[in-house]
């Protein structure tokens, strides 16, 4: 990591998709997901999984922001899930899932808040973002099995039916903040992804 490298955690339902939606953008130095927010030490997936450790399920992401601005990565944090959702992110229910950002400074804290006032402005009354901003007080990384997680199992159903539809928004509205290798990467996914569509329908 760069000495100009900063740090922000973000909680925005299962980390397998914050991940993978943050890995795409330029600047990003490291995304980890792990587990932040709660009481217990070193927690594990299970634990976290039964909602009662207070602990969210979130992704550290390490920056360049001489390259992408916390502004940036704030657009694509809320248009990539729920924030005005309460503790659920679709089917993902509990604690855990909650939407959140963790700062490292007071910073972040203020342009946080203050994005998500100007969210508020501009919302159907009653929509209001439930997201918190909170400072982040510790941080542990998740199992190695979760690490690049939609990278390894894009054909799998929830990461075609859940996580490509965030990546294909993303690569829509946010063309300009993408990895260029990443876009010649996912379109030839893509590409084959509707070739065994369309060879499984005619047969």
């Amino acid at each position: 990591m760069t000495s100009a490298s900063k740090t922000i955690v973000f909680g925005g339902g299962c980390f397998w998709c914050t991940e993978a939606v943050f890995k795409i953008l330029k600047g990003i130095l490291a995304v980890t997901p792990g587990y932040t927010g709660g009481t217990s030490t070193n927690p594990n997936y299970h634990e976290v999984s039964e909602g009662n450790t207070r602990h969210v399920e979130v992704v550290e992401v390490v920056y360049d922001p001489g390259t992408i601005s916390l502004r940036d990565l704030l657009a694509v944090f809320f248009a990539t899930h729920d924030g005005t959702s309460l503790n659920r992110q679709g089917n993902d229910v509990g604690t855990q899932y909650r939407s959140v950002i963790f700062y490292n400074d007071q910073e972040q804290q203020k342009e946080s808040q203050d994005f998500i006032a100007e969210l508020n402005a501009n919302i159907p009354e009653g929509k209001n973002i439930v997201t918190t901003v909170e400072p982040l007080r510790g941080f542990y990384s998740a199992e190695k099995y979760h690490i690049d997680y939609y990278e390894r199992n894009q054909i799998e159903p929830y990461c075609e039916l859940v996580i490509s539809p965030k990546l294909r928004k993303v690569q829509n509205d946010f063309a300009e903040l993408l990895k260029k290798h990443w876009i010649i990467s996912f379109n030839y996914y893509v590409n084959v992804l509707l070739c065994k569509v369309y060879q499984t329908t005619v047969r």
